[in-house]
């Protein structure tokens, strides 16, 4: 999951930062609303940690220009400003929570949880898929009660290919939603993180599907069938 965090003060920016990267997540920043402005209009987030108080374009107007785009992606206020009426305005003008400073980083962490479930159709905190359970909370997978030694990298792929299984997932898609700015990722790097997930889980037998010259799907989970006793006739 790739989050955007927009926020001119630079010790609260990069407390966020190594917080979020430290729970799988790819995380980019921005100081001012310019830049904002332009990240969104050209690349693909998962969520966006807006703070209000930005030079060169105020949060606000970040924010009404992203859903004047039709953009659906989870938007978190962090603002000094806790009054009633700007709380309102940021609401209505879009964002789907609100934060004031100071605040609990844990508190923040689990608001970025919430959100990103609920950008991706809401639903529980854990995701199962057949043996295989995601801990969204945690960030930790578990095939039946043995939990898997998976990298931040290879937590966030099993994490998108979860929430779009039955869907094909292409390259280009796992490189915008994994990396960050800056990161020189090939499609054969992403070929090896495929690799290693898929010797990981399969052991359980979860199958992540490659279709080649397009993407990666990971597969409707099929029990397996129970083995019947063959049927005795006597003759009489």
């Amino acid at each position: 999951m790739r989050i955007l965090i927009a926020e001119d003060d630079n010790v609260l920016a990069d407390g966020l930062t190594r917080s979020l990267r430290q729970s799988g997540y790819a995380v980019d920043h921005v100081k001012d609303g310019q830049s904002a402005d332009l990240a969104l209009s050209a690349q693909t987030f998962d969520l966006l940690i807006l703070d209000l108080g930005l030079p060169k374009m105020t949060g606000l107007e970040v924010l009404k220009r992203l859903r004047a785009r039709n953009s659906m992606i989870p938007v978190l206020i962090l603002t000094a400003a806790d009054s009633t009426d700007e709380r309102v305005k940021g609401l209505d003008s879009g964002a789907d929570d609100y934060m004031a400073k100071p605040f609990a980083l844990t508190e923040l962490e689990a608001r970025v949880r919430a959100l990103t479930r609920r950008g991706s159709g809401g639903g529980p905190t854990v995701v199962k898929h057949g043996p295989l359970n995601f801990d969204q909370v945690g960030r930790v997978a578990y095939i039946d009660d043995k939990m898997l030694e998976l990298s931040a990298r290879e937590l966030g792929l099993l994490e998108i290919l979860l929430k779009r299984v039955g869907r094909l997932v292409s390259k280009d898609q796992l490189v915008d939603h994994l990396c960050e700015w800056g990161e020189e990722v090939s499609n054969n790097a992403i070929e090896v993180y495929v690799h290693r997930l898929r010797k990981k889980i399969e052991v359980g037998g979860i199958r992540i599907a490659t279709i080649r010259g397009l993407g990666y799907c990971l597969e409707k989970f099929q029990p397996p069938a129970a083995n019947k006793e063959p049927s005795s006739s006597s003759t009489l």
